[in-house]
């Protein structure tokens, strides 16, 4: 059921990283009925905390929760494939031509855009009625929205679902603390902890390692490195995913000596992912095939560098924390806390119908 429900999704998840969050809970949540409310706004609180396109590591947290290691490494990438496969064909052969789209290809990015609008906005309603159930969760999700609609910062996301926490935390100190009922139970978390530990050095000493060798060493001849760096470096830092990328990477592959690509072909490519399925982080891939032409080098070599590079980091997040998640879920702290974590979740998404709205 996972390969079957992911498969046509990969090819039908338009409307960018909110829209997706739409999609899972209509799907999974409403539909299916993989999960509880409760578990899919953990999970979404759970990416919203963490580097990477949280839309990503939600597509891969259902596959672990509902089939274990193989089940996360399948709905992940049949999720992540139509989008990385058309924006690595857009960056090797077609980057000239999409320059100056043709009037058909904006027309249709406005209308697949305005479709993910109506989805994000039956999404957040549906989360809002089943999180912010008294005046403390309700005004979480206000405040949430607001402060996220206003300013869009690296940093607001975490910040303001951990603040929902702490505020629930307190709200709720003397109040009696129930377990996750049947519904709410994991049967699978992936990795152990311990290899969940390992997997999070992992990602620290790969990150340490790479700059260390880029910072020491020339452009020429060590072109993918360069890349994967920048992208791994980008992907180990944003929150939120989506929308929060963009300016990181545009600063990081165009004012250079040594210039990746243009910025006509930047904004072209930005164009481009807005029309196509899954997330916008398949940006880099078109990005890594332009750099690889431009510097002469297998285009399959660039895609690889820059594509791994900002999926990466998300990745082995997702699969490293969850085993802790699934521990800590159930002591009182984390009960709550829970209630403020999740509103303040919902709140983004609030706030991501507002932004897409007056953007389309």
């Amino acid at each position: 059921d996972i390969f079957w429900s992911f498969v046509l999704m990969g090819w039908t998840a338009f409307g960018g990283p909110a829209a997706h969050i739409g999609i899972f809970e209509k799907v999974f949540v409403e539909a299916k009925r993989w999960m509880s409310p409760t578990v899919f706004n953990e999970l979404l609180s759970l990416g919203q905390c963490m580097p990477g396109p949280t839309s990503t590591q939600v597509s891969f947290a259902i596959g672990v929760v509902q089939k274990g290691i193989p089940g996360g490494l399948m709905s992940g990438m049949l999720f992540q494939y139509p989008g990385l496969l058309m924006m690595s064909l857009a960056g090797a052969g077609a980057a000239e031509i999409l320059v100056n789209p043709d009037a058909w290809l904006r027309g249709l990015s406005a209308g697949l855009s305005a479709a993910g609008v109506a989805l994000v906005v039956s999404a957040a309603v549906g989360l809002a009625k089943g999180q912010c159930k008294d005046q403390i969760t309700s005004a979480l999700c206000l405040m949430s929205a607001t402060i996220a609609y206003y300013y869009q910062s690296n940093w607001i996301f975490p910040l303001l679902i951990v603040v929902g926490g702490l505020t629930t935390l307190y709200t709720k100190r003397n109040d009696d603390v129930a377990l996750p009922d049947r519904k709410e139970q994991i049967h699978h978390l992936g990795l152990s902890k311990l290899s969940g530990g390992i997997l999070i050095v992992a990602w620290l000493v790969i990150w340490i390692a790479v700059a260390s060798v880029v910072n020491t060493s020339d452009y020429d001849g060590n072109e993918e490195l360069y890349w994967f760096e920048a992208f791994y470096r980008t992907g180990s830092i944003i929150f939120g995913g989506g929308q929060v990328v963009l300016p990181l990477l545009l600063k990081d592959v165009v004012p250079r000596a040594n210039s990746w690509i243009t910025e006509e072909q930047f904004f072209a490519g930005l164009g481009v992912v807005q029309a196509m399925p899954g997330p916008l982080f398949n940006l880099s891939a078109y990005i890594g095939a332009l750099a690889a032409r431009r510097a002469g080098i297998n285009v399959l070599a660039g895609i690889f560098a820059a594509w791994f590079g900002l999926f990466g980091p998300g990745v082995m997040l997702i699969y490293g924390v969850l085993p802790f998640w699934g521990a800590f879920r159930k002591q009182p702290v984390y009960r709550r806390a829970l209630p403020g974590l999740n509103s303040s979740a919902v709140g983004l998404v609030v706030a991501a119908v507002f932004q897409m709205s007056f953007k389309v």
